[in-house]
């Protein structure tokens, strides 16, 4: 895995080691990576929830007492839960979403895969979804699992990202290359 200068994703890194070595040891990766997405989903779909971990306007006693709140509610593995407790007490909430990231990678590389990020123009059908993968599979020689997001501004083709590597087919990056090609030509 590539190791980046930012600060948060440094942070980001050592926790979500910390935790998947705890969850290796336990036997959990399965488990804890399913909670820690479960986790990230609803601060993706609570803005108010997202607007608590995000800001720092909120005291990591307000922070622990909501994650507790939310952990006690919705009762994950002690791992999982303490995690959440640990990363709240410390203010680290805010570097949630690269830590499941991470996890995530650890996860796949255990497993002998490899996690592309897929971004397209329009939704993938399953043809064009099971034709890249295979694809990807050959190129990578790993198996392939793919988080697909859409974005409309790319106007045609497709972004994936694996690992440090990214191939980028967008009509947006060749139609701004051809755009800085005639820039230089007149």
């Amino acid at each position: 895995m590539a190791k980046s200068s930012s600060p948060v994703s440094g942070v980001a890194e050592r926790y979500a080691q910390s935790l998947f070595e705890l969850a290796r040891d336990e036997g959990t990766i399965e488990t804890v990576e399913g909670e820690l997405v479960a986790f990230q989903k609803l601060i993706d779909e609570n803005a108010d929830f997202r607007r608590l971990v995000e800001s720092p306007a909120f005291t990591s006693d307000d922070q622990l007492r909501a994650i507790s709140a939310v952990v006690d509610d919705a009762r994950p593995s002690a791992l999982t839960g303490n995690f959440l407790r640990v990363i709240a007490a410390n203010r680290r909430l805010f570097a949630l979403p690269a830590m499941v990231k991470a996890f995530r990678q650890m996860a796949a590389a255990q497993r002998g895969e490899v996690e592309a990020e897929v971004v397209t123009a329009q939704p993938l059908n399953d043809s064009q979804r099971a034709a890249l993968r295979d694809s990807l599979g050959s190129y990578s020689g790993k198996t392939v699992s793919m988080r697909e997001s859409v974005d409309p501004a790319i106007l045609g083709g497709l972004v994936v990202r694996i690992g440090s590597r990214q191939i980028d087919t967008s009509l947006r990056t060749k139609l701004s290359s051809l755009k800085l090609a005639l820039k230089e030509v007149g």
